[in-house]
């Protein structure tokens, strides 16, 4: 269900907040920020107090996918969440400059919500509108993390990696949960933890399947945002001029996921161990490159998934941490 690095991922509609539905049990107030004509962005607040951090989540989330992430930080930092255009609850219109586009989002919330100079935390492919934002609008920001989002679209020099080559070597697919799985949406929380090893928040499982008349997960759903972010990945214009202090967390190397390790299939287990050291390489190389091509950045490497807040949550914090308390 989860690829590292394979961006491009599915939508659901929303779940329903009618009497007797299914409650998001995570302690948000959520609000709707129009940054676009047409355009409202669903904005997460965790509350907090101290300098405001802004959570971007990666290609095909929404911010929901921060629900048991974000309020571990909010003890020291008023934390907020933003579901990018095109997808969750967050209105869509296409634009050509999707990077552009996107980073100007951004900058809309942070205005609508009088923040001043706030850290962004960007997981996956968000790391091209932290990117954008550090590079165009170094002011407007304090700091930069990147969560497994340091790949091309974030940082490219020419000398690297390019993502059509991340994007170009194949991993074995996961199997689908089906029968009992799909049984709640809870069942399908378990069986995801089970088959991947971090665990998803229902929130944002609700926000990317469909569901059925009565209420049982059914699949994913294409979003509108998708092109937007394929043009993303696919594009070599990278900022490479960022001067906002950053930390840059990068999954290395990557760890199987939990079906794979579980698998009697030789086949299954041969294409997993040439597909994750080949991934494995390439980031320690595109790690390397980040690290030398801007001075700003500190960069670390740890075992884990794609999903590195998920799978990795406490040693994530325990980087985070120092990182947030030193920037002026």
């Amino acid at each position: 269900m989860h690829r590292p690095i394979l961006l491009i991922s599915l939508l659901a509609p929303l779940y329903s907040q009618q009497p007797g539905a299914w409650q998001d049990p995570s302690l948000h107030a959520v609000q709707f920020i129009t940054v676009d004509s047409n355009v409202r962005l669903e904005v997460l607040d965790w509350g907090g107090t101290g300098r405001p951090l802004v959570l971007l989540p990666g290609g095909g989330n929404t911010a929901h996918v921060f629900d048991e992430f974000a309020p571990k930080l909010t003890p020291e930092y008023h934390v907020y969440g933003v579901t990018r255009r095109g997808f969750g609850a967050s209105g869509f219109s296409s634009a050509d400059d999707a990077a552009g586009r996107l980073g100007q989002d951004v900058l809309a919330v942070i205005d609508a919500l009088k923040l001043d100079r706030p850290v962004l935390v960007g997981h996956s492919v968000a790391g091209s509108e932290l990117s954008w934002v550090g590079s165009v609008h170094p002011d407007r920001v304090a700091g930069l993390v990147y969560l497994e989002a340091g790949y091309p679209y974030a940082y490219y020099d020419g000398n690297g990696p390019t993502m059509r080559e991340f994007q170009g070597i194949r991993g074995p697919q996961a199997p689908n949960p089906r029968g009992p799985d799909l049984a709640t949406f809870s069942t399908l929380q378990n069986w995801n933890e089970q088959m991947f090893g971090y665990r998803t928040p229902e929130a944002e499982l609700r926000q990317t399947w469909t569901s059925t008349s009565d209420g049982r997960p059914l699949r994913f759903r294409d979003s509108p945002g998708s092109q937007m972010l394929f043009s993303i990945v696919m594009d070599t214009r990278h900022h490479t001029n960022i001067p906002v202090p950053a930390l840059v967390i990068f999954a290395s190397p990557h760890v199987p996921e939990s079906w794979i390790s579980k698998s009697l299939d030789p086949e299954v287990r041969k294409t997993a161990e040439t597909y994750f050291t080949t991934l494995s390489a390439m980031t320690e190389k595109q790690a390397d490159l980040f690290a030398r091509g801007v001075p700003s950045a500190r960069v670390f490497k740890l075992p884990g998934a794609h999903y590195i807040f998920l799978s990795n949550e406490a040693d994530v914090l325990l980087k985070m941490r120092p990182f947030l308390a030193g920037l002026k």
